[in-house]
């Protein structure tokens, strides 16, 4: 795979990573008062991280939620909504910048072409 492959690739590979982030951020805040719900979240970089490193195609990546641990409170649940809302704004700012340096190397792609 040529390097304009590679870094296309792990772009993509990113922001599918955040994508599925921010979903389980959401679904965290909306089960904040739900009994014995564990919250779940995804570390999509370390994950990333070993793909390149085994050269393992990144197409195929599975990011893969898991329990995270927690303080419980009296009816079993973990979810902090303001620990969850930073959580969700810092995975927010990662995947507009994924998205934006996807878009530059779109565009210098495009410009290398002449079009």
């Amino acid at each position: 795979m040529s390097s304009l492959d590679s870094t296309q690739a792990i772009l993509a590979a990113a922001m599918r990573g955040a994508w599925q982030r921010q979903t389980l951020l959401t679904d965290n805040i909306a089960n904040a008062n739900t009994p014995d719900y564990k919250r779940q979240d995804v570390n999509f970089q370390a994950t990333l991280r070993s793909a390149i490193g085994s050269e393992e195609s990144l197409e195929s990546v599975q990011f893969t939620p898991e329990a995270q641990p927690q303080v419980v409170s009296p009816n079993g649940n973990g979810v902090s909504v303001d620990q969850e809302s930073a959580l969700l704004a810092e995975n927010g700012l990662q995947y507009e910048t994924l998205s934006q340096m996807l878009g530059a190397e779109n565009t210098t792609l495009l410009a290398a072409m002449g079009l």
